[in-house]
């Protein structure tokens, strides 16, 4: 099956197929668990309105890891005010293992 679906978590709409690794917004689970999604959007020409009625994407987490790290700096010009900070956001890697629609 090489149908694609669009599904929702965390905020952020990811589009996969059976056997993707996605990097997604942390869920509580620890690696190795099956977890489902189903706010699922889209599934190949078929779609939800908003979501698709008994539909959903399972998926297994590979890894809980963080990103990288991206700076903030902050100034404000001709008043000696300079302010770094970095940042790494948490984030879940998961294997998409089937999809059904």
């Amino acid at each position: 099956m090489s149908e694609f679906a669009i599904f929702k978590t965390g905020g952020k709409q990811y589009r996969c197929k059976v056997g993707d690794t996605l990097r997604v917004e942390k869920l509580k689970s620890d690696a190795g668990e099956k977890i489902e999604f189903t706010e699922v959007l889209m599934i190949g020409d078929k779609v939800g309105a908003p979501l698709i009625e008994g539909a959903k994407i399972t998926a297994e987490i590979a890894d809980q890891v963080r990103a990288d790290k991206i700076i903030v700096f902050k100034k404000k010009r001709r008043k000696n005010y300079r302010r770094t900070k970095g940042h790494r956001q948490h984030i879940t890697v998961i294997k998409i293992t089937g999809i059904k629609g």
